[in-house]
């Protein structure tokens, strides 16, 4: 079984993540062998815009943004606008999809999003919390009385030679007030939700990368190597 590095990189700014990124993307690309990577974080309060993404649904102007300490990027993910920020567990696997399948063909990145959507599923399931795909739309959904609200979003990039970057990030406890300055993924017709929100008790981030690890692991068939720096962090 091929192993993947797990790191938990603590709460890391936005741009300093995406420079490691690329680093490991090229890393990855000179040398296929070289184990895939999967960096866990939080970052500090952050919006992000996908490369498909439409620059109107961010609801506030500069100035706005500066005066609320909000860091705001273009960046080269798929996607429209979403939001980062503490309490909000982000993955960025750095994997060759030629090694993780072993047909790779034309349905690769559809493949590669459904198994990240079934990672946060089965993690949250350990939870009690039923998650869910909704039809035409990236990310996992909740039933909740409001109707179905996001729970994660997914955004990718994956390299023509098929080694990705950029992931998935989970609303574990996050401050949802956030969301209120941007239209979440271009989307109006559904809310955004936390785990914090659907669970009886509280709940941190540190609660669930075990899962998320475990989960990860079985999905994409990895065997994870956690590492002294994640080991620093139990």
């Amino acid at each position: 079984m091929r192993t993947i590095d797990v790191q938990w990189v603590g709460r890391v700014d936005y741009l300093a993540a995406w420079e490691q990124q690329k680093e490991l993307v090229a890393e990855r690309i000179a040398n296929p062998e070289v184990a895939g990577k999967l960096l866990l974080l939080e970052h500090p309060h952050t919006y992000t815009l996908g490369r498909n993404g439409r620059l109107n649904n961010l609801l506030l102007n500069e100035t706005e943004l500066a005066k609320q300490g909000i860091a705001f990027y273009q960046v080269d993910r798929g996607g429209d606008i979403t939001y980062h920020g503490p309490g909000q567990l982000v993955g960025y696997p750095i994997l060759s999809l030629k090694q993780v399948y072993a047909q790779p063909g034309l349905g690769v990145v559809r493949r590669y999003i459904t198994d990240l959507e079934e990672v946060l599923i089965q993690t949250v399931a350990q939870f009690g919390i039923a998650a869910q795909r909704l039809e035409g739309q990236r990310g996992v959904w909740v039933e909740t009385p409001n109707g179905i609200d996001k729970l994660a979003a997914i955004g990718v990039r994956i390299q023509k030679n098929g080694v990705t970057s950029h992931g998935f990030a989970l609303n574990v406890n996050p401050d949802l007030t956030y969301f209120n300055h941007i239209i979440p993924c271009g989307i109006e017709d559904h809310g955004v939700v936390s785990m914090a929100e659907l669970l009886p008790q509280p709940i941190t981030i540190f609660d669930i990368l075990p899962r998320l690890i475990s989960a990860f692991s079985t999905v994409f068939q990895l065997q994870a190597n956690e590492g002294e720096t994640w080991l620093a962090y139990h």
